[in-house]
């Protein structure tokens, strides 16, 4: 069992990548998005896929093995040294437009894959110690109020008309920007200010995480800007956009027109294993710690990353998630491949029609 969790140090390959493009610097800051979106995509789609899971003893083990938290524990220190080491590398020299773009887009890839995907799978754990991690990488890519509406909004909603991380049949990926990143941040404030409600405190408190969040990320951007100047802290800004566009392109593609319905008393059916996009494209569950196992995770959302499961009804993404990714990009081509696929989804279950 130890044996196979040493397969996830393939995360930190990214890592490499990302250091070693940032550090040439020039036009090999590029490197870490032909990396990520081209040489990834090309091995999920010659390696073969599995459906394998893990027997319940297994399991069990696996549960209790400590190699899988401490390999998401790195993460941390990993994804603070490479913020640091960009705006520092950034304060020593000026570059072309070309140049600080590359910077911007390899920090903002390990924004989105190390800062938010991790920060996502801490936030569902419940030791606070793991949870303040979590939000220690979603300072990285200023998307505090994330671990906010994801537990408590995402998850009770996805897949409905009331979640704006939930693409419908049709939408564009860039109007799902607006409509995810505005509708998410919006919803942050609304579950906090009811959670004071109900503990009768007051929303305009130092107790409204959403207010703390806020000047934490201000404290943060202009520690950067002290330390190293105005240019350096606009390009951290720009990688950490970069960083949650990424979060929301993954969004997009997780639920795109999948739907619950629902029932007779007008209370939403139970999230299942339906309602989520799957994909078992190796090069891709490793690099992202099994977030690709997508239908399981909304379906038992404490899992672990390293027992999520395959299910045989899931609806399955034609190809991994760094290709789906960029296929969203296009919405032409989006449309036709995910319309086909949607279409054989609902021939098949119609419970999704």
């Amino acid at each position: 069992m130890q044996v196979r969790a040493l397969q996830y140090l393939g995360v930190f390959v990214s890592a490499i990548v990302i250091f070693t493009c940032l550090n040439l610097g020039g036009w090999y800051t590029w490197g870490a998005l032909v990396y990520a979106f081209v040489m990834v995509p090309i091995f999920d789609a010659i390696l073969p896929s599995s459906t394998e899971n893990m027997s319940k003893v297994e399991e069990e083990i696996a549960k209790k093995s400590r190699i899988y938290d401490y390999l998401v524990y790195l993460v941390v220190p990993v994804q603070y040294f490479l913020v640091f080491f960009t705006v520092y590398k950034l304060s020593l020299d000026t570059y072309t437009w070309v140049e600080y773009a590359g910077y911007i887009s390899a920090l903002g890839l390990a924004c989105g894959v190390f800062g938010i995907n991790v920060a996502h799978e801490l936030g569902h754990r419940n030791k606070k110690y793991e949870q303040f991690l979590s939000k220690a990488l979603l300072l990285t890519s200023l998307y505090m109020h994330f671990f906010i509406e994801h537990n408590q909004g995402h998850h009770k909603n996805v897949s409905t008309t009331d979640d704006p991380a939930s693409a419908k049949e049709g939408e564009w990926i860039y109007t799902f920007f607006f409509r995810s990143v505005i509708g998410g941040y919006i919803s942050a404030w609304k579950l906090e200010n009811n959670r004071l409600k109900k503990q009768g405190k007051s929303a305009l408190s130092f107790s409204n995480e959403m207010i703390r969040y806020q000047i934490i990320q201000l404290s943060f951007i202009g520690l950067i800007f002290a330390l190293f100047g105005l240019v350096p802290m606009l390009s951290f800004i720009g990688a950490a956009i970069f960083g949650f566009l990424t979060l929301e392109t993954v969004n997009y593609i997780e639920h795109y027109g999948l739907s619950r319905k629902k029932n007779e008393f007008g209370a939403w059916e139970k999230t299942l294993p339906i309602h989520s996009w799957n994909s078992n494209h190796p090069v891709g569950r490793i690099l992202l710690f099994e977030l690709t196992r997508h239908s399981d995770h909304h379906y038992i959302a404490n899992r672990p990353y390293q027992v999520l499961r395959h299910f045989d009804e899931s609806p399955q993404m034609p190809t991994g998630y760094p290709g789906m990714m960029v296929m969203s990009l296009f919405p032409p081509v989006w449309f036709w491949v995910m319309g086909k696929e949607l279409k054989k989804l609902k021939e098949s279950q119609p419970a999704l029609a």
